[in-house]
């Protein structure tokens, strides 16, 4: 049996109080807190491997080089993304906002012919449909919105249930002949809902179109194999999966990557350059993955995605989903409204509130009063927001270091919020 109350014990920054209070981490959907494995990874490679990956041949490139890819190698087997050919399939970036980025503006530069006839798979003119839903973050709406308005396409999208959940059943409906990108979340991160992604990417495929999968909030929290979900591109960052900050990794299908045109130049993703014709670019992944990596943090991410492995993606997946069983009972206090599925099921610990009466602000200073610490603001997701009738709200969202006792804390720091206020 997996001891959950010693794997918090890994985590030093909890080990403090706050307010006088001791520190309850309601906030990993934001970012994750750091095991000391990771941090020690980080802070060991400056010590003893420090130099840049994939150029010279001195003993510490050579190094440093076979940890970064050795790293690869393990986020890949943890999103199930790791081949017998072992055919690279993952992409290193900053963040998850940068593979989407990325993606768009790839899309973008077949769209003006580049990359030839390989990529036209991925051009997009006039005419064309781009889907998305109402649950997504701002980093899937707003690049593929921006590449719909360079290009003349039409943006699309799927709407929500009265829970938050997108209506992926109605796939044959949104997704047409017309589409050629559905880009959409794995798990929203204000509901914290599960989407049924197989209609959509049942249905995009029968039209020949693209899937990109956001899976920001379900690689740290759900046993994911992302061949067998079938999605061709997703992208997710390092720092809510109990890495550090500033990675990302974007999954590509090999023949999908090696078709698609590169979006960032510079140095170490071209085979060949001259003065007075095009540029030779390497193959994926190297053609992605322009300029210094930031070979330290992808380490400690591999560490991160090992550590996850070890502790096994089922075992965080039990229990989270205790942890948010007992989140999901201050949906029983006076005037505090549940925003996303109201029972445990097709969900993670991912709970989003408003308290009647009380600004979702003041709501965040009382309970961090209380050492617990939890988020506040529309979370990069204002058409969600908007979808259940307000501009913000407060979101608890639990990781793998959180008790029960946590979040019993938290629900009985909601109970005060109205009282405190004077609203009755």
């Amino acid at each position: 049996m997996t001891d959950f109350a010693a794997i918090r014990k890994e985590f030093p920054i909890l080990d403090q109080e706050i307010h006088g209070h001791p520190l309850v981490y309601l906030d990993s959907a934001a970012t994750s807190q750091k095991p000391q494995c990771v941090i020690d990874a980080e802070s060991d490679f400056f010590r003893t491997i420090n130099a840049g990956v994939h150029r010279g041949a001195h003993e510490l490139a050579a190094r440093s080089t076979m940890a970064f890819e050795e790293a690869r190698a393990k986020v890949a087997r943890l999103v199930g993304a790791n081949s017998a050919e072992g055919e690279e399939e993952i992409v290193v970036t900053s963040g998850a906002t940068a593979g989407l980025n990325l993606l768009a503006t790839a899309f973008g530069n077949a769209s003006l012919g580049r990359g030839g006839e390989a990529a036209r798979r991925f051009a997009v003119k006039p005419g064309d449909e781009i889907v998305v839903s109402k649950a997504e973050h701002h980093s899937v709406l707003l690049p593929f919105q921006e590449l719909a308005a360079r290009t003349g396409a039409t943006l699309k999208w799927f709407d929500l249930d009265s829970e938050g959940r997108i209506l992926s059943n109605t796939a044959d409906e949104v997704i047409t002949e017309r589409t050629k990108i559905v880009a959409v979340t794995h798990v929203g991160n204000t509901t914290g809902a599960i989407t049924d992604i197989a209609p959509m990417v049942k249905r995009a495929h029968e039209v020949g179109a693209v899937v990109v999968l956001d899976a920001c909030q379900s690689v740290p929290h759900l046993k994911i194999d992302l061949h067998a979900l079938d999605v061709d591109f997703a992208a997710w960052s390092a720092h809510k999966m109990y890495g550090p900050t500033g990675v990302g990794f974007l999954y590509g299908k090999r023949d999908m990557l090696e078709a698609l045109p590169p979006a960032n130049f510079g140095g170490s993703m071209v085979e060949l350059a001259w003065m007075d014709q095009e540029a030779q670019y390497m193959a994926p992944p190297a053609r992605f993955e322009a300029g210094t990596q930031p070979v330290a943090q992808v380490v400690a991410a591999g560490v991160a995605a090992e550590w996850l492995m070890n502790i096994g993606m089922e075992n965080l997946e039990a229990h989270e989903r205790v942890i948010a069983g007992e989140l999901l009972k201050m949906g029983q206090i006076d005037g505090v409204r549940i925003l996303g599925p109201q029972t445990n099921e097709q969900r993670i610990g991912t709970v989003a509130f408003e308290i009647d009466g009380v600004h979702p602000h003041d709501v965040g200073q009382f309970i961090d009063a209380q050492g617990i610490a939890i988020r506040v603001g529309h979370h990069c997701a204002q058409p969600v927001h908007r979808h259940f009738g307000v501009y913000a709200s407060n979101r608890a969202s639990s990781g793998i270091y959180n008790s029960v006792e946590d979040a019993q804390a938290l629900v009985e720091a909601l109970k005060k919020v109205r009282p405190f206020f004077g609203v009755e």
